[in-house]
């Protein structure tokens, strides 16, 4: 059932069924938004474990769903620490402790811590489809990534910087997955089958010692059907089948474990160069386009510098052509006589005998 009004590409209900076929919660790399209620509500800490462990009991709380409600009050408590922590250790952030923690109680005499021992192995569980078929596992890769890619345009929406492998533009998921399965998975499947084997071995030689380990018999519903599915698959093995403690072949789970991890690794690696090819062509395919733009933008700039240029050039022709037209204009006006004025027109005759006001006196 889904607790979420917002589906998503792999953090849904599909993702939980298979999660509990290997008794897990899927892990999420998420970046809180300050300004998310739910990052607020948590105080940006395992906010998505934290909210998965609170939407699971509040589901509990109707009757009808509350699969808890024969335990006694201790055993309710209890197994609700449990749990807590146990989710808690699927936030990888804690991943690199986690493990450094887990080696370190590897090397005591004493045993290992039970909740400790159950985190690691939810942990595992969580990140385990590496080890998985290629089908599966790159099914589910595709679908986490197109989840981080779908934050990542969310955060480049509210103007952030990307979150690692939320870009869709610059995450190489093939590089990125070899990385995880080198530096996260194998790793960690080491330590839990090292983990494991020092819980289990102290069982085993007890159960030698005592003869065998007895076999509970199958009485609960379903039973039948249960050991009829074994009997088939012993009978097309044609190998006899040892359900005790003393059967458990740590090494050889170990050995298939690490099998399909490097088959899946070897199929990164053989994406990875086409996808480095490719990204190299679309990185050319964009130096082309903006090579492109700037040479057009560039013949642009020079087109309206050169119309500026003839503008301004014709603006100064007009300019002296107007100045000689007014010299011009001046030179003709100053040599046409019908334009001087009748005292300038006398002045400039030449001189004459011309009689003398009468004053009665001769000159």
């Amino acid at each position: 059932m889904d607790v979420s009004s917002t589906p998503k590409p792999f953090h849904n209900s599909t993702a939980s069924y298979e999660l509990y076929q290997i008794l897990s919660f899927l892990y999420t790399l998420c970046v809180c938004l300050c300004r998310s209620e739910v990052a607020i509500l948590y105080n940006d800490r395992s906010v998505l474990e934290n909210h998965h462990v609170s939407a699971a009991y509040r589901l509990m709380q109707d009757d009808e769903m509350n699969i808890l409600i024969n335990l006694s009050k201790d055993d309710w408590r209890e197994l609700r620490t449990l749990v807590i922590e146990m989710v808690m250790s699927t936030d990888m952030s804690c991943h690199f402790q986690q493990i450094k923690t887990m080696r370190n109680s590897l090397q005591q005499p004493e045993g290992i811590d039970k909740p400790k021992a159950l985190s690691l192995m939810l942990h595992a569980a969580d990140i385990s489809h590496p080890a998985k078929g290629w089908n599966l596992h790159y099914r589910w890769t595709q679908a986490l990534m197109e989840e981080f890619f779908l934050q990542g345009d969310k955060e480049a929406e509210l103007g952030l910087p990307f979150s690692p492998l939320c870009d869709r533009k610059a995450t190489m998921i093939a590089q990125s997955q070899i990385g995880f399965i080198d530096f996260i998975v194998e790793p960690t499947i080491s330590v839990l089958v090292d983990t494991t084997e020092k819980i289990i071995t102290p069982l085993i030689e007890e159960a030698l010692k005592s003869g065998g380990v007895r076999r509970k018999s199958l009485t609960a519903r379903g039973s039948a059907a249960v050991v009829e599915s074994v009997q088939r698959h012993s009978e097309r093995d044609s190998v006899p089948t040892d359900y005790s403690l003393a059967g458990i072949d740590l090494k050889r789970i170990q050995h298939t474990l690490s099998e399909i991890i490097q088959r899946n690794k070897e199929r990164w690696k053989e994406l990875s160069v086409q996808e480095l090819a490719s990204k190299e062509q679309e990185q050319r395919s964009e130096r082309e386009d903006l090579s492109r733009k700037t040479d057009v933008s560039l013949i642009h700039s020079s087109l309206d510098s050169e119309s500026k240029s003839l503008s301004e050039v014709n603006n100064t022709d007009s300019l002296h052509s107007s100045q000689d037209s007014l010299e011009q204009s001046a030179a003709s006006h100053s040599a046409d006589p019908t334009d001087a004025s009748p005292d300038a027109t006398l002045d400039a005759s030449p001189d004459v005998d011309r009689p003398l006001p009468w004053n009665g006196k001769s000159a």
